[in-house]
């Protein structure tokens, strides 16, 4: 209990003390403002605004009004354009693309064609010499085109 009772005590005090740093700061910050504040404004009075009357002013502000009302709308305008003509480029581009990816396929197609064709007349000229080489082996060499051009005197008839 008489622990209990100290430790009381001791946060009691410690409270206190921590309440009156906490009022001394307070009152200094107060006593600081006091000394630092800003002391009253003296202006001489006079007409502000120009040579124009209040109605011109008015009817100024009225003829600005509309004309940014404009402004807005022709720059959102141009905005619209700009975002219409980066969509169109950007289109163009992709057009370009696929335009060269199909001349590059074109050109392939064309290219393994030619080498089809190349590769059928090669095969078709061996073809053709070995065919004629065949046919020249069978028949005997001279004879055969003395016999098959016999004159008029060999015919019996």
């Amino acid at each position: 209990y008489l622990l209990f009772r100290m430790a009381s005590n001791f946060h009691i005090f410690v409270s206190f003390c921590t309440c009156s740093v906490a009022k001394k700061e307070l009152d200094d910050l107060e006593r600081w403002k006091d000394e630092h504040r800003p002391g009253p404004i003296k202006l001489i009075p006079q007409r502000l605004g120009g040579k124009e009357s209040e109605a011109q002013a008015r009817q100024k502000q009225q003829m600005m009004l509309a004309q940014s009302k404009y402004q807005q709308k022709h720059k959102r305008e141009e905005y619209v354009k700009a975002k219409k003509a980066a969509e169109e480029a950007e289109i163009l581009k992709k057009k370009a693309i696929q335009r060269e990816k199909a001349e590059r396929l074109e050109a392939k197609k064309r290219q393994q064609e030619m080498q089809r064709r190349e590769r059928f007349l090669e095969d078709q000229y061996y073809k053709t010499n070995e065919l004629l080489n065949r046919l020249d082996l069978g028949l005997p060499k001279s004879d055969s085109c003395q016999i098959a051009n016999r004159g008029p005197e060999s015919i019996a008839w």
